[in-house]
């Protein structure tokens, strides 16, 4: 009996730090020198007349992507790349007032009593799929997305 304890207490703590060790390889800083060239061609482009915040390197599926975080004109960036260099997502915080009058509906709507702070479009492979933003219910604080549309994505882009 207490070989099968101990057996399963290393499969648990096991289990943990492989947990662990994903997390921790999801997202890292890294530093502009440690760029692709391909990827450090496309910041370049990217970047012009914005202040950069810093990089990071994440695994998505087993892929790995390139995040420039960025200010621009007062306002949050952040361009995900691919090893090749094609912008494969853009976040980028909005005024909810600019948003179509639906989508600005859709997010009241989804957020209900809670109060909605920060804003973001999100594009991929340069079309529009989703608005995002933070929301603050009873002192806790989540996300939510619509379309384009206003309208609740059958799945978080």
């Amino acid at each position: 009996m207490r070989v099968s304890q101990a057996f399963a207490l290393v499969v648990v703590v096991a289990t943990l730090c492989a947990v662990l060790m994903s997390a921790q390889e999801h997202e890292k800083k890294i530093k502009r020198s440690d760029l692709p060239p391909a990827v450090e061609k496309t910041v370049a482009a990217q970047t012009q007349g914005a202040t950069i915040r810093g990089f990071n390197e994440e695994k998505e599926n087993g892929q790995t992507y390139y995040e420039a975080e960025l200010t621009v004109s007062g306002h949050s960036k952040d361009i995900l790349i691919d090893p090749n260099g094609a912008v494969v997502e853009v976040e980028e915080q909005v005024e909810l007032a600019s948003l179509p009058a639906a989508a600005q509906s859709g997010l009241n709507a989804k957020a209900g009593s809670g109060k909605l702070g920060k804003v973001e479009s999100i594009t991929k492979h340069d079309k529009l799929v989703a608005y995002e933003a933070k929301v603050t219910t009873n002192g806790k604080r989540s996300e939510i997305q619509v379309g384009p549309d206003g309208k609740p994505l059958d799945h978080e882009e």
